[in-house]
């Protein structure tokens, strides 16, 4: 460790710059067919294959809410908050058998075009806003606010500058490109981001376990805070309102996953854009494997930054006398988690902190560029080629995708610096993602698996959802906003089904998506039943065995 040194070397630059100018050199290329059309910008010409489809969801994915939000968590929390991971895994499996092929067969670009084929136009509109305001509004800002933390810790430059530096790097090639630069760079982003993470997650057990190695460091915190590796909370855990227990396993998580991976434009468009259903649906299984990989180079940092900074007091003093001052440069705290993963990357040794500066960049460059890339697609078809120009050519949406990438951009460099005043930004991203997120899954639910549903019936249910929503937050019952999530779905699904009920049935034959009924009868009623069981399982578990697990409340 003795070539450790503040900031980053010339090598580590050296580092960065190779990779820098190989995602760039690859965007560019990979934009040269597909910048001229519509499917070719927005979709990458349907002409992605299955390992690509995988990598580009997994670097669309892993950005800056994981690296530091989920490492931060880790310190805060510990590996319960894996359960993320480990339920996406199997989300992937259920949205590529059940969902996809429904989506892929209606041919759509977006997620808001399929809810206009199923309801109608003004519905599509409203979650078209939604998305828009979601996308621009947290995650954009929210990833540039997290890169920026990281590399103001790591550098030691004015976060705006970071932010600044972020935005440009994904425009450069995103913007010009498309989708196809957005995927084939996604490719290279997740090779770096996973020998990077594993690097630092091996590198930080080891100062842990000493001349006994990795393995050993392992060892050790399993052994000294084991608190940190339970991955069911109870009421008596101090973060059991963000791991509300059993619930986490039967409750909102699921509505946070389902949402994310079956219905979140800026996840399943790279889905769109595979070659076949076949292909789409292999990527989705490769993404899943690389889900269950993830909690060992993102929480495991978290976790030893915790144990060396909090709990172990005397190992962070001999660090200091190895390391110096850089030591207690940005020390992670209980209200400043998110310090986690940058700290304990700032140590690393010469080398290693570039290609992990690297794998940081890949991590929020690809999210940034997959959600610039699906808010121009959702503006441009949705709003755009269906309220101002309904003609346009193929140049002109292309020109317009491009335009709204840079203002949405703009607008989320504004206000990414107003979000330091955070504690944990990864649960700030999922609380208020939720506040929408159940609402939209609702009326896919129902769309999909009761052909009754009429649109007003879901115009009505998603505008209720927010409410709902908004009461269940700010009310004094001081609940989990996981379970906030669930009791919002299952309120707007009763208010979509009393209104459906109250009103004319939809016109099957015009309206009811021809899968809806035999979804459900054969694939999907497997699925529910299998939900059911472990759901009354989970109940009596928590009810008689073990009371403290609790729903939440």
């Amino acid at each position: 460790m003795e070539n450790v040194v503040a900031g980053l070397s010339t090598v580590d630059y050296v580092i960065f710059g190779v990779y820098a100018l190989v995602v760039i050199a690859i965007g560019l290329f990979a934009s040269k067919k597909n910048t001229q059309s519509a499917e070719g910008y927005f979709l990458a010409g349907k002409s992605i294959p299955w390992w690509a489809v995988g990598a580009s969801l997994i670097a669309a994915n892993i950005s800056a809410e994981q690296f530091i939000g989920m490492s931060g968590s880790g310190f805060a929390i510990g590996f319960g908050i894996a359960a993320y991971e480990f339920m996406a895994a199997v989300t992937l499996i259920l949205v590529g058998k059940y969902f996809l092929p429904i989506f892929i067969e209606k041919g759509i670009y977006t997620i808001p075009e399929f809810v206009e084929k199923r309801f109608n136009k003004t519905l599509k509109t409203i979650l078209a806003v939604f998305w828009l305001c979601l996308y621009i509004f947290v995650n954009l800002s929210s990833v540039l606010y997290l890169g920026g933390t990281a590399l103001q810790v790591i550098l030691g430059i004015p976060m705006m500058y970071a932010i600044l530096g972020l935005a440009a790097f994904a425009l450069i090639y995103s913007v010009y490109g498309g989708l196809s630069a957005v995927v084939w760079t996604d490719v290279i982003q997740v090779a770096v981001l996973v020998i990077g993470g594993f690097a630092t997650s091996y590198l930080s057990l080891k100062w842990i376990g000493g001349d006994n190695g990795a393995i050993a460091g392992l060892s050790t915190l399993i052994n000294e805070v084991p608190e940190h590796f339970t991955m069911i909370l109870d009421q008596s855990n101090p973060q059991f309102s963000n791991l509300p227990g059993i619930a986490v396993l039967i409750g909102g998580m699921w509505v946070a996953n389902l949402y994310y991976w079956g219905f979140n434009q800026y996840i399943i468009q790279r889905t769109f854009a595979a070659k076949s259903v076949d292909e789409a649906q292999k990527g989705l299984v490769f993404a899943a494997f690389l889900k269950c990989i993830t909690p060992i180079i993102v929480v495991i940092p978290g976790i030893a930054a915790y144990y060396i900074t909090v709990h172990n007091p005397a190992l962070l003093e001999s660090m200091k006398e190895m390391y110096g001052e850089m030591v207690v440069n940005n020390i992670p705290t209980m209200d400043h988690t998110d310090s986690a993963y940058p700290w304990v990357a700032q140590l690393l040794p010469v080398g290693v902190k570039g290609l992990v500066f690297a794998a940081l960049s890949a991590a929020i460059v690809s999210s940034l560029a997959s959600m610039l890339n699906s808010t121009a697609t959702i503006f441009t078809m949705d709003i755009f080629k269906e309220y101002i120009n309904k003609n346009a050519s193929d140049l002109t949406l292309v020109t317009v995708g491009r335009i709204t990438a840079v203002c949405a951009l703009v607008v989320a460099i504004f206000l990414a610096p107003m979000l330091s005043t955070l504690g944990q930004a990864f649960q700030y991203i999922q609380e208020y993602t939720g506040v929408v997120s159940p609402g939209i899954l609702a009326v896919f639910v129902c769309g999909l698996f009761y052909k009754k549903t009429t649109s007003n019936a879901a115009i009505i249910g998603v505008l209720a959802s927010i409410v709902i929503a908004l009461l269940l937050k700010f009310l004094p019952i001081n609940m989990p906003f996981i379970d906030q999530m669930m009791y919002t779905l299952v309120l707007t699904v009763a208010v979509i089904v009393f209104v459906s009920l109250s009103s004319n049935p939809v016109d099957d034959d015009e309206k009811a998506i021809k899968t809806t009924a035999e979804t459900f009868k054969t694939s999907g009623g497997f699925a529910i039943a299998s939900y059911a069981v472990l759901l009354i399982v989970a109940v009596i578990y928590a009810a008689f065995w073990n009371p403290q697990l609790g729903f939440g409340f």
